[in-house]
């Protein structure tokens, strides 16, 4: 006999996923989170038109950097990254470094290659 989860059940997993990722180029090691439901919601819209089906343009810009800053959190899993500024900063930073970091921040997030396509439009 199947037991299903209850609501409760299923709100209270800890169910999101980290990886610790070694930068050489920063230094030191950053800590990479799965992004939740919403907060992946989110991010995508980011790129997105209004119509919902097309690309914005000026959304692709600092693709790397906006992934990057939703994913780097600290040891309690809050975000390092929250304003614009501090992603823009974070943008001028290694392209290596953040191609590493966003390497595995879509692939905890379940963001496959496809999706990665749709959002930047390549």
């Amino acid at each position: 006999m199947t037991t299903y989860l209850s609501a409760e059940q299923i709100l209270d997993a800890e169910d999101l996923t980290y990886e610790d990722v070694e930068v050489p180029e920063w230094g030191g090691t950053v800590r990479v989170r799965e992004m939740p439901g919403t907060e992946r919601d989110k991010f995508e819209a980011q790129f997105v038109g209004k119509d919902g089906a097309s690309i914005r343009a000026e959304g692709l810009e600092g693709f790397r950097a906006r992934l990057a800053a939703a994913t780097i959190v600290d040891a309690e899993g809050k975000q390092l990254f929250r304003s614009v500024a501090e992603v823009k900063r974070l943008g001028e930073k290694s392209a290596g470094a953040l191609q590493r970091v966003c390497d595995v921040a879509t692939r905890l997030s379940k963001m496959g290659e496809d999706d990665v396509k749709e959002l930047t439009g390549n």
